[in-house]
């Protein structure tokens, strides 16, 4: 049986990259399995995900269309065990734990929530010196941030070098950073669906939701703690973000312009008579029941907080290039794109592939042929699993791994071989 770890560790006195300091940072993390001494797996979490990264006990829990499965129900009946950092089911589940693609029965997996989330690290939800929740006057927070944070919380664990670091979305800007800042501390990076910066018009998208919390009389300049807080900014914050997760593909076979009926309209905009007219459809509805799930389980200060860290993060800062960051690391690298994400493409994923190529970094880059979009990472564990398996016991030489490089009268070009789940029955 797997040994689960689940607690909160004293880095003391932080100085974040800003120039401001705390004198006690807290990170929360939870690590599954045996520390052997070169075996520790960091895994780095999405946007809004947290430290609960594998339900090791709870491993064949299932969830239904709706979203709604056998570990919220036990959320909502008060089983404590269920809602480890505020998420009722763990957010990779199907690749973390015994037996999986990032095997718990080999690996020491740690999974740390990030400095300014509000999972149990410090952040403006947490107290601050007075007491009170920080709010705004907790120091904003970079990619970098992150990054130390962990090196500080695996020296306290009596972890040195990893064996690999794994990260999807923002979480493998994460990872990246972890390359570019401490490339004598891993031996297999995992970069899963993200980019070496955000374009321009996530970076808009970004601000739209941003704006939506900052403009909501609730959020009170981020002071809103113990009152009214700010549920309609985030609530359309992370509406706006499921749009930027899917696909028009995945939209359209998930919902098409099917209607829940006006009957629904009118019971969802009750002061919005007028509507009543029109079709409450069921894309609306999605979006209206997993707001209104979200604005339960996060807080809108760190909405802000983490979305900015992510529009920052650019990995050539600092550098001359991409490749000039990367130059240092001297371990191997997969990378993951999938063909529907428009938030990270596919054509983002190949630049950072030329980059470490370019530093003489062995790399893969594993395009998978999906039409689920970003969400494609989280969602395709049968996609993800056997690429990541490989990678972390053979590097770029995995079986379940494509690279392919061929010579055209150009020179060298990339060819992206799209990977269906069918290739991976074993």
């Amino acid at each position: 049986m797997t040994t689960v770890d689940r607690d909160t560790v004293s880095l003391g006195e932080f100085e974040f990259e800003c120039g401001e300091s705390v004198d006690d940072l807290r990170i929360a993390y939870e690590s599954y399995g045996e520390f052997t001494g070169d075996n520790a797996v960091l895994v780095c979490h999405a946007l809004t995900g947290s430290q609960h990264v594998a339900d090791v006990d709870r491993s064949a829990w299932s969830r239904d269309d709706a979203g709604v499965g056998e570990a919220d129900e036990a959320e909502a009946e008060g089983d404590t065990t269920a809602q480890t950092a505020g998420q009722a089911r763990a957010w990779w589940n199907d690749v973390v734990g015994p037996g999986k693609a990032i095997d718990t029965s080999e690996y020491y997996v740690v999974c740390a929530n990030v400095p300014g989330s509000c999972y149990g690290s410090s952040g403006p939800s947490s107290d601050g010196p007075d007491g009170e929740p920080w709010g705004t006057d907790f120091p904003p927070v970079t990619v970098g941030d992150w990054t130390r944070a962990q090196r500080r919380l695996l020296d306290a664990l009596g972890v040195g070098r990893l064996h690999a670091v794994v990260g999807g979305s923002v979480g493998g800007m994460n990872a990246l950073d972890w390359a570019r800042r401490y490339p004598d501390d891993v031996t297999r990076l995992v970069v899963v669906a993200a980019a070496a910066r955000l374009d321009p018009q996530c970076l808009a998208l970004d601000a739209v939701a941003r704006r939506a919390i900052t403009t909501d009389p609730d959020w009170n300049g981020g002071d809103y703690y113990g009152k009214s807080e700010p549920e309609n900014g985030l609530a359309l914050a992370r509406q706006l973000g499921h749009v930027m997760y899917l696909s028009k593909s995945s939209m359209a076979q998930k919902f098409g312009r099917r209607s829940a009926g006006r009957d629904a309209h009118r019971e969802a905009f009750p002061s919005d008579p007028a509507a009543s007219f029109f079709p409450y459809r069921d894309v609306e509805s999605y979006l209206d029941y997993n707001a209104d799930n979200f604005v339960d389980r996060f807080d809108a200060n760190s909405y802000l907080y983490l979305t900015r860290a992510m529009d920052d993060f650019d990995l050539r800062e600092g550098y001359d290039s991409d490749a000039d960051a990367l130059a240092a690391f001297a371990g191997e690298a997969l990378l993951l794109s999938f063909t529907a994400d428009w938030h990270f493409t596919v054509e983002q994923s190949e630049s950072l592939a030329e980059a470490f190529r370019s530093s003489d970094v062995p790399v893969a880059h594993h395009v998978v042929d999906s039409d689920h979009g970003h969400d494609a990472f989280l969602v395709e564990p049968e996609n993800v699993g056997p690429p990541v398996a490989d990678f972390l016991e053979d590097g770029v030489e995995g079986r379940a791994i494509t690279d392919t490089a061929v010579e055209s009268d150009g020179g060298t070009e990339t060819e992206f071989a799209p990977v269906h789940s069918s290739l991976f029955s074993t």
